[in-house]
């Protein structure tokens, strides 16, 4: 994985454009030693978005049951309860 400080990767935005798409490498954009983001191929956000999808649905199926075995309570219950509906 490369690393660029802010300044260096505005200077050379094509070329790790370039890289990134096509060579597949991914790239750390630094600013004054932090890191500050990241550049990476479409394939890879793709792969990291799928990750994050399959996350999304394990969280919500143990949300699901938590509901089924702890019950709920009504929505206008819930907003008496913290004083936003009357």
């Amino acid at each position: 994985m490369s690393r660029f400080a802010a300044s260096e990767a505005r200077d050379h935005f094509g070329d790790l454009l370039n890289r990134v798409a096509y060579g597949h490498e991914r790239v750390v954009v630094e600013r004054r030693g932090k890191d500050l983001a990241a550049l990476v191929s479409m394939q890879d956000l793709k792969i990291l978005e799928a990750i994050e999808d399959r996350l999304d649905v394990k969280d919500a199926l143990a949300a699901l049951s938590e509901a089924e075995e702890q019950g709920t309570v009504p929505l206008d219950q819930l907003l008496r309860e913290f004083g936003i509906a009357d």
